[in-house]
């Protein structure tokens, strides 16, 4: 058995957003990622073998798209489905405090 709390732990000085793993399986994984004021660099776009689904816990974040919804503006409580291969990239993560994502990747 293994607990924790998702807003514990974030580490005090975040120069590359924090990823860590918090459970796995032969299918899927599941991840904290923590932003602050983090983006994709310039030109940079995910484009995932695996479907993401993202649920934003504190702060904001804007992703854009290469196909679909230009952007996507999320708010705590938001959670977003990403099919594999959907091109994207974060524009925006707030700076003036953590954004806590709560990632789940599992396969087509």
């Amino acid at each position: 058995m293994h607990s924790g709390n998702l807003f514990s732990d974030i580490p005090a000085e975040l120069p590359d957003e924090h990823i860590q793993p918090l459970l796995a399986g032969g299918a899927f994984r599941i991840e904290r990622i923590v932003s602050r004021g983090h983006t994709s660099p310039d030109g940079y776009w995910y484009d995932q073998d695996e479907h993401e689904w993202v649920l934003l816990l504190s702060g904001g974040a804007e992703l854009e798209f290469d196909e679909g919804p230009a952007s996507v503006v999320l708010t705590p409580g938001d959670y977003l489905h990403i099919p594999a291969g959907a091109r994207h990239r974060v524009v925006w993560t707030d700076e003036e405090r953590e954004t806590v994502w709560l990632a789940v990747f599992h396969h087509p």
